[in-house]
């Protein structure tokens, strides 16, 4: 018989690998690539508990990604594979993040193994599913619900002569609007490839356009095709130039896409980004008709430490 003092319950013992895998070291992911060259890094620490915000915005700001994520228990205790999670850019905290969202789950899931996860970010819970495809681990995030608001002609103006844009070098049948799926994005969709290709902005004032305006990105766009998109994210609000891949705004850009029945009810779209800065990046954009939220897919890739 065993001893009621030592018996471990299967729940317990899986609770207790859990603690010894969920390590509170810094972790280096590339999201939304299957190559060590591509996509967009993030630091990951799967177990956050005895960091505190200053010490959380000291790791982002030396690893430099545009945004690192940092795991702790979910509010529930009793829940199994929930946890919360926040983001810091090299400066501050960010309410979300697609790409180190993603990066989290596929850690997550490489430690825990397959399944779903609950998410709880600033922005509101964020449910992952991470399933294993052709020996690769891809995360898939369900946004909070998004909406899509008009934004007005003179800040389109300024945001345009920060980027040296003109408005003739604008698609007409894309019109600038504000996404959000967690948090705010600009959308400016460039009539041809070559004006988004050249890339070359004024970084203080957009930052002050977007601090004013409340936005995480300002997402450039080009139309390929139907449901295909090239994407640049200018992110001076996190102290980057750049970002090579981003899921929360591909997440509003979904919405957007939507709103403006760019693209039919049910549709998957693929978003490119990073080529242009030599990280190139691949989301999957999935939406459906009867779910106003939009679920963003990708791969990431655990990359050497140090």
């Amino acid at each position: 018989m065993s001893d009621p003092k030592t018996t471990t319950t299967p729940a317990a013992a899986a609770a207790a690998a859990a603690d010894v895998r969920l390590t509170a070291e810094v972790l280096h992911y590339t999201a939304f690539t299957t190559s060590p060259t591509g996509g967009n890094g993030a630091g990951v620490v799967l177990d956050a508990s005895r960091l505190d915000d200053e010490a959380m915005v000291a790791i982002a700001a030396e690893l430099g990604y545009s945004e690192s994520a940092f795991v702790t228990p979910g509010p529930d205790p009793e829940a199994d594979r929930s946890f919360t999670l926040r983001f810091f850019s090299p400066k501050a905290e960010v309410g979300f993040c697609g790409h180190a969202t993603i990066a989290t789950a596929v850690a997550l899931g490489e430690r825990l193994g397959e399944g779903d996860f609950a998410l709880h970010t600033a922005a509101g819970q964020v449910p992952v599913s991470v399933r294993e495809e052709g020996g690769v681990m891809k995360a898939t995030l369900t946004s909070v619900t998004p909406h899509v608001d008009d934004v007005a002609a003179e800040d389109v103006t300024e945001a345009l002569a920060a980027l040296g844009w003109r408005a003739e070098e604008l698609d007409a049948l894309l019109p600038p609007r504000i996404a959000f799926a967690g948090v705010r994005h600009l959308v400016l969709a460039a009539a041809t490839r070559e004006r988004l290709a050249d890339l070359d902005y004024d970084f203080d004032r957009l930052l002050e356009l977007m601090r004013r305006l409340d936005l995480t990105t300002v997402q450039l766009v080009w139309r390929e095709s139907e449901t295909v998109f090239h994407v640049r994210d200018p992110f001076p609000v996190g102290g980057v130039v750049e970002d090579a891949a981003t899921g929360a705004a591909a997440a509003a850009f979904g919405a957007y896409a939507r709103e403006l029945a760019l693209v039919p009810a049910d549709a998957r779209l693929t978003l490119h980004q990073g080529h242009d800065m030599g990280r190139p990046s691949l989301l999957e954009v999935t939406l459906r008709a009867h779910d106003p939220r939009v679920r963003v897919t990708g791969t990431a890739l655990a990359l050497p430490q140090g």
